[in-house]
C-alpha cells in the first residue's frame, strides 16, 4: 500500500493505520512533559495540526 498525505485526518490513530504520511512530532511530548507547567495553552493558526497533536498525546497515555 503506498503512502499517502492524510489532508483533514484529525485523528492520530487512522492516520497511522492508513499509512498516511506524518511529521514526527513526539519530542513535543518530552518538552510538555519537562515543562511540568500547571496549564499549556496551544495557540497556532487553523490547520495547523493542534487537534492531531492532541489526538497523538491520547494515543500515547
Amino acid at each position: 500500500m503506498a503512502r499517502t498525505i492524510g489532508i483533514g485526518i484529525q485523528n492520530f490513530e487512522k492516520l497511522i493505520q492508513n499509512n498516511c504520511f506524518y511529521v514526527d512530532k513526539t519530542d513535543f511530548i518530552k518538552e510538555w512533559w519537562e515543562g511540568e507547567d500547571e496549564v499549556t495553552l496551544i495557540t497556532r493558526p487553523r490547520r495547523f495540526g493542534k487537534t492531531l497533536n492532541m489526538s497523538m498525546l491520547e494515543a500515547f497515555f
